[in-house]
This record gives C-alpha cells, structure tokens and sequence, in this order.
C-alpha cells in the first residue's frame, strides 16, 4: 500500500520561515518606534533644549505621520508593487533615523522623526499584504498572522524595556542608531526573498484627490487627538481641526463613489466583519497603550523605579502576549476566531479593572503583576484572531489596503486612547485638587478612573467584536473579488 507524503507548505520551508522572520521584522520595528523614545525623553530634553510642550513632537510627530500615510501607503503598495514600496519605506526610515540620532537641534530632531513616521507607513501595509498573498489560506496563512499579530503588543512592550536599557546605557541617540542596521538586514532580505512585482498600474492613475484628502484628513484628526490632552477638548483650535477633519472625509467619500479607480473602494466593507475587526482593534490598542502610559507615570512617581525598572516591569507582558498567541493561532481552526476576540476582550478587561484599583502606595507583586498578566493574555489572542478575522476574504490586489485599513486602526487607536483617557485622568486629578485632596491622591485617582475607563472600552470592543468574521483560516469566497471591482490594468 502506497504512503502518502503530505505536501509540503510554504511555512515548513526554510525560505517560507525566513520570509516570516523578515516582515515581523518590520512591524517589530515600525510599532516599537512609537513607544521606545518614551524613556527617553528627560534626557533628550537636557540634551537638545527642548521646550516642554516641543518635547511631545518627539514622539506625536511620528505617530501623525505614520497612521495619516497609511491607507495611501497600503493602495500604493497593490498598485505600485509591495516589494518595491517595503524597501523605499525602509530606506527613508533607515535615513531618518540616521538623520534624528545625529541631530543636534530640536527641530532637527522632530523633523526626522516625522519623516520616519511616513518611512513606517510605507513598510507596514506593504510587509503585511506581502505575507497575506505569500501564504497560503489556510494553517500556513494563520500561523503567520498568529505571529504577526502577537509582534505589534510584542513590541509595544518590549520598546518601553529596551528603551530604557538604550538610554541609561550608550545614550538616547542609540535608540534611533539601532535602527539602521535591522533597516539594512530588512532591505537586503527583501530582494533575497520577496519576488518582484510589475507595476499593476502607473503613478499617473492613483486617485490623487483621494489620496490628498484621506491623507489630509487623517493627519489633522491625529494632529487633533494629540494636541487635545493639552489644549482642551473645548479649545476653538481642537474643535476647528477636528470639524475640518470631518469635512475633509465625508469629501473624500464623494470623490471617492465619484472617481473610477478609487484609492479606496466602499465595497471593502462589504467583506463580512472586516469594520468589526478593525473597530475591535482601535479599541484594543487604545486601552493597551493608554495603560503603558499611566502606569509608568504611576511607577516612576510612586514606587520610584528608574526608567530600566519601569521597562522590566513589563517583561512580563511579553510573556503573557506570546503565550496567548501560540495558543490562539491553535485554536482558530477548531472554534473559529470570533469566540476567542470575544474572550479576550473580555478577559482584557478584567486585568485592566483590576489595575484600574492601583492604591497610591502599592507594590508591583501584588497591585500591578495579576493585572498585567491577565490583561496580556486577553490581548495577545486579541491582537491574534483579529488580524486573521480582518484579512480573510480580501482579494489578493487589496491586501495592501487591508493592511494599511488595520495598521490605520492601530494608530488611530493609540492616538484616540491616550487623548481620550489623559482627558478624563487630568479631569478627575483636577477636581480633586480643588477640594483640597493631596497630590498623590488626586494623582493615583486620575490614574484610576482612566483605567477603569480603559476597562469599560474594552468591554465595549467585546459588543463590536461579535460582528467580526469568524474564520478558521479557510479560501474566501470567489465573488468576493468582484464585489470590490476590477483590479487595475497590468
């Protein structure tokens, strides 16, 4: 009786691993960078002479410039080719880090890291449409979103870790050197294992009033969130960029239903759960990186760690994320992803309530450690399935605006979290002050109620992620591609 060897898969390849390595390499690098200047940033003060308002550009230039280029970054990647947007993205992240490492000036410093935010919007949606048309449907394509999806809270947290080691160690400007030789590795991996692409259409056929208006739009409504912690929620300048904002998309949806290759087509959103699984992820990561902000600020005024500290103490985060990851990407094909985005929300939600109760003179072990193990572990399956569930049923010529649809998602998330939940935390800190509470109560309390809020969105992404596709890892349907249109002209 004649055995049957199964086929091999992509994925069981040494080139298929090593293709996997490279583009989590990306996002590793494009999701750290928004977190690893954070510890930073005293040093870079004293160092350049930064104003203390100025000293938020650092990192809020490069979060405006990454989630506003990214759906023009992930339509030009199906029409212009992902390979050869990857390496232009790295090689101007690459410079601009360069560039912001050597600086020796404020401004010097800030516009580099804004540029980099546009190097990153170019990499990320081309590296996640390259994996997503590389493997295959299937335990192949679901192992590697797994992986993809565990590295973005992977390296949220592994960037608060190591930039403290950068800092207090060889200086502040490593932690922008170190970029420059993984954007080298990542170039010279890109043309070693990633085919080449004929242009499916020419520069001249972008949408161009789209891509003004998206990008415009998206750039003032993060510019917006950012400023809105500091400049009030009620300012006449937060309003007027936040209406404009408004303006500027309900015009790129006009133009958009108008133009006969539109950079985005609204049919995308008639690929089942994919709103849902992005809203879930705004949410996620608005709650997730809101509570690293919080909760440094709580252990470096409370328990007085020093910035290595506060970066060690979320190791265990890791941890946490790639545990649920692995065990999530096996469970896909079994149950599906829907069950597992609702219950990990929902026990996301649970760590951060937990946290949510900090005492202002608490210990790591027993107020901050069960918390953030129980919260990793709901986040990392999240971050799993929800990348699986908002890539299934694309077309293979719109994964790149899938990517950029879910990485947009991420930033956005971040943006709107850390303004919404500042907001509510300087509110509360606010109002105790004024009736005579002490500093450290009216502290840790803003700490509390922006928690527990973070807890209640949380709670909230459990409701919209009931709408998210629950796939186990199988083909799209075939009239999937036609709903969306003809691809453009080879």
């Amino acid at each position: 009786m004649a055995v049957v060897t199964p086929a091999r898969t992509f994925l069981s390849t040494r080139r298929g691993v090593l293709t996997l390595l490279l583009l989590c390499a990306v996002q590793f690098m494009d999701i750290i960078d928004s977190s690893i200047m954070n510890v930073a940033l005293p040093s870079i003060r004293t160092d350049l002479g930064f104003s203390q308002q100025g000293l938020q550009w650092v990192l809020s230039g490069y979060l405006v410039t990454y989630g506003g280029f990214l759906l023009l970054g992930g339509r030009a990647a199906d029409l212009l080719g992902r390979r050869r947007l990857l390496v232009a993205g790295t090689i101007v992240f690459a410079v601009c880090s360069l560039v912001g490492g050597l600086a020796a000036n404020a401004g010097t410093l800030v516009g580099a890291r804004v540029a980099q935010g546009i190097g990153a919007a170019l990499m990320a949606p081309a590296g996640l449409s390259i994996l997503t048309t590389t493997f295959a449907e299937g335990k192949d394509r679901t192992k590697a979103l797994g992986v993809w999806g565990a590295i973005s809270g992977v390296a949220a947290a592994a960037g608060v870790f190591l930039g403290g080691v950068l800092s207090e160690g060889p200086g502040w400007r490593w932690v922008l050197f170190v970029n420059i030789p993984v954007c080298v590795l990542i170039v010279v991996a890109a043309f070693r294992l990633v085919p080449g692409e004929r242009r499916r259409a020419r520069l001249a056929t972008l949408d161009l009033p789209g891509a003004v208006l998206v990008t415009t739009a998206m750039l003032l409504l993060i510019y917006a969130l950012v400023k809105a912690p500091d400049a009030g929620w009620g300012n006449r300048h937060t309003i007027g960029e936040l209406g404009t904002a408004a303006v500027l998309f309900a015009a790129f949806a006009v133009v958009e239903r108008r133009t006969r290759q539109p950079l985005f087509p609204f049919a995308m959103f008639r690929i089942k759960g994919l709103a849902a699984a992005d809203a879930t992820q705004l949410i996620a990561f608005a709650g997730f990186l809101s509570m690293f902000f919080f909760l440094t600020l709580y252990m470096q005024n409370f328990l007085g760690y020093t910035p290595i500290q506060s970066g060690s103490a979320y190791l265990p985060v890791t941890a946490g994320i790639i545990l649920a990851a692995g065990v999530s990407s096996q469970l896909i094909p079994r149950i599906g992803t829907r069950p597992i985005i609702v219950t990990g929300t929902l026990i996301a939600a649970a760590g951060m309530y937990y946290l949510s109760r900090v005492p202002a003179h608490g210990s790591y072990l027993t107020d901050l450690l069960p918390g953030l193990a129980v919260m990793s572990i709901g986040l990392g399956a999240v971050f799993v399935t929800v990348t699986t569930a908002a890539n299934a049923g694309v077309p293979a010529n719109h994964a790149g605006l899938a990517a950029g649809l879910l990485n947009t998602s991420l930033q956005l998330g971040s943006a709107l979290g850390l303004a919404v939940f500042s907001a509510i935390a300087t509110a509360r800190t606010t109002h105790l002050l004024a009736n005579q509470a002490t500093p450290s109560a009216a502290l840790t309390s803003g700490f509390q109620w922006a928690l527990l809020a973070a807890s209640i969105a949380l709670l909230a992404a459990t409701v919209i992620a009931i709408g998210a596709t629950n796939t186990r890892g199988h083909a799209p349907q075939p009239e999937t591609a036609g709903r969306l249109g003809p691809a453009p002209a080879e």
